[in-house]
């Protein structure tokens, strides 16, 4: 993605324009002028070797944008033109960043494919002329060396990266719905090797230092240093540049040689995959994988394998133009539009709007060792914060412990941090069954069960003991935090934060505020979720506040249609070939049927029959009987331990018989169940915004994908309606509504943006 202008951009800059010697002489005073201007790029010769410096001045991240690409061009013109200079080093000035990507703007600014096209190719030929560079560049990693900023690291000669963790490489385009743009998938895999390059092109994952050698992504590694003089960010980028320095002169003198011998190993690979027979069956398996887990919503992992194969079967030429034909074609798709919106609101969602908190929360109580209490705990004990956890039973405050410390243990496993580093976070959490240290917490999040009646007496035991200051916030699903806070003596200090599970696996917090809760506690909310990793949405007050009120009623339809005679495995096919991650058979499960059934009993109270569909007796029959989902064993599927694989439950074909409602075949074919469950949740979406319950639609977006799974690849329920069209879905819904009711009449809102094309929720 981000290689796609590169320094493609940098190929229009005349070179001769920057010449800077003639005959041997030094520098004119036009070009030390022209070096005065530059902000993002620039250079120092040591001796022989230039050392070219890439430091945005305006992000906390280098990114390849108009500017850089400017300066590069006249940097590299300057050094290729310099008969002094016999090698290049490119280094990042920015610590813990070397090259991130580029600016999506420029994609997104382009009106054709062919214009993506263009860029796409005259990203190529800049990194091929990096590539065939007369003196020896050698990338000096530091960071983040992702999209564009790898594809411009392996067009160099040599990679020196640093071991430190925040070193990472990687091709993320395709979770932008793009694929590596400037010659990305026809270097990786002559580099790593066909497998290799597939793992890192279609998943997208980083790939940390000490891989990245040993699979020959880069020659070197050195070690980060610590504190001296200066910082030890400062030190290690000091320490790089001179090994870096060395190398590039060993290179030269051909002490270090570029092309490393290949071992046993990588021969019988190179040797097995000469083979066409073999190379084919590589391209099946891995179509056939992409196919299973994208169901081919995903155009991008297809293009990615496309391009690959072109270039390894009919040559670098054939390769490079069906990569950069398949990008411009790629940036033009309503997937990629989607998930780059998504990225932005990602982006949006990352940042405190509310300004920084009066008070750092330093000590953060949980009530209830749970689940979720535990994981809470988990996803912030590790972030410099101290712990309590408190619970009724040392049985329920042991097996919290457990998990926290089973989270900490599988990264000492993963060698993300070492043992001592697990033992010494565990320090931080102190596991008890009083309130005795509450009077020190800054926060308070309870996590004990869904009834009011006892969240108001956790209430009142929590502000009996703890500052005045101190922030209670409450960890439900669906009870309206006015009705929590009417127990409350101080309710400005009153907040939701509403977890998903497991919560150190989902990324979403949304965060629930009332009339009365004062911007410093929303800050302070914002600030531990933001610091706990979460991407947040902020939502008004109201029964299921945002999400749980959008799910709510798909899933009332999903009981509805498994009445109707659908059988849980159709049901949960067609939801995720419809691009939900999970079905909705088997998201009731997990999300527990005693859990459904009491949030459809609740919100049903609050908002009448329109949130009617499926009986809600199916559920509590289910419940009565002990089929709760995964967490017992059984819900609407069977659940054994170390089996992937899961069965329908065939106890619940009883209960669906009892409770048999007779299909309309006008409204029941495959597609018609799928918008059926679809339209319910983007009506309740739109609805949340028309009456001020969401602030914006990106964070309804936001909260929909990160928070309740809906399909990326259309990149949330507003972007849905816009890309759908208003129109279409509302004539959907009518369609639906004659049949079943009120449960399909579409919000005003929704209504609008149907009679009226020209309104789009995004612009």
């Amino acid at each position: 993605m981000a290689g796609v202008r590169a320094l493609g951009a940098l190929s229009r800059f005349p070179s001769r324009r920057y010449s800077l010697f003639t005959g041997g002489t030094c520098r004119t005073f036009s070009v030390a002028h022209a070096m005065l201007a530059r902000t993002h790029v620039n250079y120092d010769v040591k001796g022989d070797v230039a050392v070219v410096r890439i430091n945005d001045p305006n992000s906390k991240v280098n990114t390849l944008s108009i500017q850089m690409q400017r300066e590069m061009a006249e940097v590299m013109d300057e050094v290729w033109a310099n008969d002094a200079v016999k090698s290049a080093v490119l280094i990042s000035s920015k610590p813990g960043c070397f090259i991130a990507g580029a600016d999506i703007n420029m994609i997104q600014a382009c009106k054709t494919a062919e214009e993506v096209t263009t860029l796409s190719q005259e990203g190529q030929k800049m990194f091929e002329r990096i590539e065939k560079s007369p003196k020896p560049i050698v990338a000096a990693i530091n960071g983040a060396c992702l999209g564009g900023g790898l594809e411009f690291a392996i067009a160099c000669q040599y990679r020196i990266a640093t071991k430190s963790k925040k070193t990472v490489l990687g091709t993320p385009e395709v979770m932008l719905g793009l694929l590596p743009g400037a010659g990305g998938t026809q270097r990786l895999p002559k580099m790593v090797g066909l497998p290799s390059a597939f793992d890192m092109m279609l998943t997208g994952r980083n790939i940390r230092a000490d891989k990245a050698k040993k699979m020959g992504l880069v020659d070197q590694l050195v070690d980060p240093l610590g504190p001296g003089l200066k910082s030890p960010e400062e030190r290690t980028i000091d320490y790089l540049e001179e090994v870096s320095i060395e190398y590039a002169r060993g290179i030269v003198s051909k002490k270090i040689p570029i092309r490393k011998e290949k071992g046993r190993m990588a021969k019988i690979q190179d040797y097995v995959m000469s083979f066409q027979f073999v190379r084919n069956q590589i391209y099946k398996t891995v179509h056939g994988k992409v196919m299973k887990q994208s169901k081919g919503l995903y155009p991008a992992p297809l293009k990615i394998i496309e391009s690959v194969k072109a270039g390894v079967e009919h040559g670098p030429d054939a390769g490079y133009l069906a990569e950069s034909q398949n990008f411009g074609q790629l940036a033009k798709t309503s997937e990629s539009g989607a998930l780059i919106g998504l990225y932005h609101g990602q982006v949006a969602c990352k940042k405190n709007r509310y300004g920084t908190p009066q008070r750092e929360v330093k000590t953060l109580a949980i009530l209830g060792a749970g689940l979720m209490g535990a994981g809470v705990a988990q996803v912030t004990v590790d972030k410099g914060v101290h712990i309590v956890l408190k619970d009724t039973t040392v049985a329920g405050l042991a097996r919290g412990e457990q998990q926290v410390y089973k989270g900490l243990n599988d990264k000492t496993k993963k060698r993300n941090i070492t043992s001592f580093e697990r033992d010494s976070i565990l320090s931080s959490l102190t596991g008890q069954l009083d309130y005795s240290g509450f009077e020190k917490a800054d926060m308070v999040i309870e996590a004990v069960f869904e009834d009011i009646n006892i969240k108001h007496a956790v209430l009142k035991e929590v502000e009996a003991v703890v500052s005045p200051h101190c922030i209670f916030a409450t960890n439900t699903s669906a009870l309206p935090i006015k009705d929590i806070a009417a127990a409350s003596k101080r309710p400005d200090k009153v907040i939701g934060m509403h977890y998903f599970s497991p919560v150190d696996k989902m990324q979403l917090l949304e965060i629930i505020t009332t009339d009365q809760t004062s911007k410093d506690t929303t800050a302070s909310a914002v600030a531990v979720g933001l610091k706990q990793g979460k991407v947040i949405i902020v939502v008004g007050d109201g029964p299921g506040f945002y999400t749980t009120r959008c799910l709510a009623p798909m899933l009332a339809e999903a009981v509805r249609v498994l009445q109707e005679g659908v059988d849980p495995k159709k049901l949960d096919a067609l939801t995720t070939s419809f691009g939900f991650p999970v079905g909705a058979a088997t998201l009731a499960d997990e999300v527990g049927i005693d859990v459904a059934a009491h949030v459809a009993e609740d919100l049903g109270k609050a908002f009448g029959s329109r949130f009617g569909g499926g009986n809600v007796e199916v559920l509590k029959t289910m419940v009565d009987l002990g089929f709760k989902g995964r967490k017992s064993g059984k819900g609407c599927y069977v659940y054994q331990p170390g089996l992937k694989t899961k069965e329908v439950n065939p106890d619940i074909a009883d209960i669906l018989e009892k409770f048999r409602m007779t299909p309309n075949p006008a409204v029941s074919s495959d597609s018609d169940v799928q918008y059926r469950l679809v339209s319910r949740f983007v009506n309740e979406a739109v609805l949340c915004l028309q009456e001020g319950i969401l602030i914006n639609p990106l964070e309804g977006d936001i909260g929909a994908v990160f928070g309740l799974g809906f399909p990326p690849c259309l990149g949330g329920p507003f972007r849905f309606v816009d890309s759908f069209g208003a129109d279409k879905l509302v004539e959907k819904m009518r369609q639906f509504e004659a049949v079943y009711g009120n449960q399909f009449t579409p919000c005003q809102l929704l209504l609008d943006h149907a009679k009226d094309s020209s309104k789009k929720f995004h612009k």
